[in-house]
């Protein structure tokens, strides 16, 4: 139920976005300059990953984070390894933004909208020392074939007696995905952890042994259970463990990072204690200085893959489509956000602890709202909302009016 006040509310504390795109002033975005005064990360959740003004504004923030605030590293909810190559590209290395995107093996990147980022990114590089530019961290342990390249063609010259081995046991089962092999004794967790410690015993070069740890998480995912009695030991767990892991070894003791990632790993807690997200290991490392906004939106389209319903659902090789969607009814969140604020525009929800006693009632409730990620049920997708605990979850709302799906390459 929302109490009688919370629209009025949430009209005066929001502030209007003047633009989704990139290189537009900064002006509205003001603001975010007290609110992020003491914060070292920040994260750019998305409702779903096939939206074009999403990753717009996202681009957008970055750059406001990058050259006001001092953020030093853009972590992608993208390959570990192959995301080295896209590193090197915006620090001026070899290559096009295209190319090294698309190698990233996630077509929800592979977008004019994402490519844009990386290009700005290459180019606000360029010229600055290798301590004043901007990184580019994957931070997802799953399609780790970059790795491999780098691990084989170090055998090939090095250690060709263990070639065949790795081929047949390692190479062949490490990138099978998320839960794709769920074992509780955690065997191939086993051969990748060997792997590394004869890379180091034999001093590989440090590249080589880094691709070595890339593979013992990726291996880590592909053995976690997609059910389990303990949720920490799940596929969604497991990941989000070692995404969070990938966020502090990039940043370290002293740089500012912003979290590319769907609005449901960076949550800071979730209604169901069982489920633990990245941004409730990062809420725990960072305390307040981790910012997690989210981002949402109102009546448009977006890609994403399409799965049968019911007990067909299991299939997840559909095609990428665009997916149409209205506003939502007054009784969801993105509808109540419009119906008090018509445009484009940013909420701010640590101000709640200044907020009257019914709009603390009215965020002690959980709220309905929409959250798909790659892959949505066919017909029945415009029916679906998620619970959010609005103000556990997140420090931060942008609600963008109208969406259009993202633009492949």
């Amino acid at each position: 139920m929302t109490e009688p006040g919370v629209p009025q509310w949430l009209k005066q504390t929001a502030w209007a976005l003047s633009s989704v795109e990139a290189g537009a002033p900064y002006d509205d975005l003001e603001p975010l300059k007290k609110v992020l005064a003491d914060v070292r990360v920040v994260g750019l959740g998305e409702a779903n990953h096939g939206t074009r003004e999403f990753f717009q504004l996202k681009h957008r923030l970055l750059e406001f984070l990058v050259t006001e605030l001092g953020c030093r590293v853009l972590l992608i909810e993208a390959s570990e390894s192959a995301a080295v190559a896209v590193d090197a590209y915006v620090r001026g290395g070899p290559g096009d933004a295209p190319t090294v995107v698309s190698d990233l093996e996630f077509w929800v990147w592979a977008t004019e909208e994402v490519v844009a980022m990386v290009q700005w990114m290459r180019k606000y590089n360029a010229g600055r020392p290798a301590d004043e530019q901007v990184g580019f961290v994957g931070i997802d342990p799953q399609k780790c074939s970059a790795a491999l390249r780098v691990i084989r063609e170090y055998l090939v010259a090095d250690a060709p007696e263990r070639l065949e081995l790795f081929d047949e046991g390692i190479a062949a089962e490490v990138d099978a995905g998320p839960g794709a092999k769920p074992d509780p004794k955690r065997a191939l967790v086993r051969e990748t952890e060997a792997l590394v410690g004869f890379l180091e015993k034999h001093s590989a070069p440090a590249e080589v042994v880094v691709a070595g740890r890339q593979l013992v998480r990726a291996a880590d995912v592909v053995c976690a259970a997609k059910e389990h009695k303990e949720a920490a030991r799940t596929v969604f767990a497991v990941r989000d463990r070692l995404m969070a892991e990938a966020v502090e070894a990039a940043l370290g003791d002293e740089l500012k990072g912003a979290v590319w990632a769907h609005n449901g790993h960076l949550a800071a807690s979730r209604p169901s204690a069982a489920v633990r997200p990245m941004g409730r290991d990062l809420r725990e490392r960072y305390g307040p200085a981790y910012y997690a906004i989210a981002v949402l939106g109102g009546s448009g389209a977006f890609r994403a893959r399409r799965t049968w319903p019911g007990p067909w659902a299991g299939s997840r090789s559909g095609p990428v489509e665009v997916n149409k969607l209205d506003r939502g009814g007054f009784n969801s969140l993105e509808g109540l956000l419009e119906s008090a604020n018509p445009h484009d525009h940013f909420l701010d929800l640590r101000t709640v602890a200044d907020a009257p006693a019914e709009i603390k009632d009215w965020l002690e409730e959980p709220q309905m709202f929409r959250s798909f990620g790659a892959f949505v049920a066919r017909w029945t997708y415009k029916l679906q909302f998620a619970p959010t605990m609005l103000a556990e979850e997140f420090d931060g709302l942008a609600y963008v009016v109208s969406t259009s799906p993202s633009r492949p390459l």
